[in-house]
């Protein structure tokens, strides 16, 4: 801005009420600077203005990783909202290390970031590194992966109702040795996952067996281990309702490995909906999340919370409904739905 003044002749105030198209200054000047602006490539310096101002039109997303559909589609939704009113996101990963969340969260406020999305990691376990938003008055909001406590701004999808249409839909299938492969218990979307696992088989009056109830960290890798346990059981599972895709998939490679056909010896569920379901062999049935609307509600909960200001704003929790999509790996004789079939409610 010094460069444009001096080749110009005018204050830096002049050239930055003419970048900014204030009505003081005349079409003229404004013609003038814009011209020499583009020609010398100046680019405005975002975090110096949101420093002067105490506020910036940037948004930090945080979330555990981005590989797979769900994140990515998620922080997709939130940039086309925040683009549409004026807002460019920063992202981050955490990748699923608790110390990088908190590194994360650090450079987001040196940034000046107008508020903070984010889904916690898997080895987070309290918000202690998230009271220092709070004291600086950065609105913050949690999506998917929440961690219980109070004044928590939120969008979740109701997980304990997807697990509930999972588990009945094996169920619906002749099943009744149904295992679940269950994530890690202090995360609220794998607690409420088991719980609708329970639920369903409370529903049928089928007597829940703890042998059945394999944790583990979601990957492939533990999905093979977690299903090898089950195979190994005297009586092993006609079933098994994963609470990721991921393990679902690295369960199904290990049944594969083993000779034991899906569906036919043992139907298989995932949760997620994410792009490997769809060429997995057999196609895997799967809970989709509403991704691209999780990451557009949690923009609009962001945006409620800046009108708020500093005038009381109560807890919110905004709560996504879970679709089925029946695929062959559920359906016992390996029959999939009719082609446009929709999904399983």
């Amino acid at each position: 801005m010094a460069d444009l003044a001096r080749e110009l002749g005018v204050s830096m105030t002049t050239i930055s009420r003419a970048l900014s198209d204030h009505h003081s200054i005349g079409p003229a000047t404004k013609q003038a600077v814009l011209k020499l602006a583009k020609k010398l490539n100046y680019q405005p310096n975002h975090l110096a203005a949101a420093l002067r101002k105490g506020r910036s039109k940037l948004l930090g997303v945080m979330v555990p990783y981005i590989e797979g559909r769900f994140f990515a589609s998620v922080v997709h939704g939130i940039e086309t909202a925040a683009s549409r009113a004026g807002y460019s996101v920063i992202m981050c990963q955490s990748n699923e290390d608790v110390a990088q969340e908190r590194r994360n969260i650090e450079t987001l406020l040196s940034a000046q970031v107008a508020g903070i999305l984010v889904s916690v990691s898997r080895t987070t376990r309290d918000f202690r590194h998230f009271e220092k938003v709070r004291k600086q008055g950065v609105p913050l909001v949690f999506f998917d992966r929440v961690l219980e406590g109070d004044h928590i701004n939120s969008v979740v999808l109701n997980d304990q109702q997807g697990a509930f249409l999972a588990t009945r839909h094996l169920l619906e299938q002749g099943c009744r040795r149904i295992a679940h492969l269950a994530g890690p218990q202090h995360l609220n979307i794998y607690k409420n996952r088991r719980q609708g696992y329970l639920d369903a088989l409370s529903s049928s009056d089928t007597t829940p067996d703890e042998s059945l109830i394999v944790e583990c960290d979601m990957s492939v890798e533990g999905g093979q281990a977690a299903m090898a346990q089950l195979l190994a059981l005297p009586n092993p599972p006609d079933a098994v309702f994963s609470a990721g895709d991921s393990a679902a998939l690295g369960a199904l490679q290990l049944l594969k490995s083993r000779g034991v056909r899906v569906p036919q010896d043992v139907a298989l569920v995932g949760f997620s909906n994410e792009a490997l379901t769809l060429v997995a062999e057999p196609n895997i049935t799967s809970v989709d999340q509403r991704c691209e609307e999780m990451g557009q509600a949690a923009f609009r909960l962001f945006t409620e919370l800046v009108e708020a200001g500093s005038a009381p704003f109560s807890q919110r929790q905004v709560v996504l409904q879970p679709q089925l999509f029946e695929r062959a790996s559920s359906m016992h004789g390996g029959q999939e739905p009719p082609p446009g079939a929709q999904p399983g409610a």
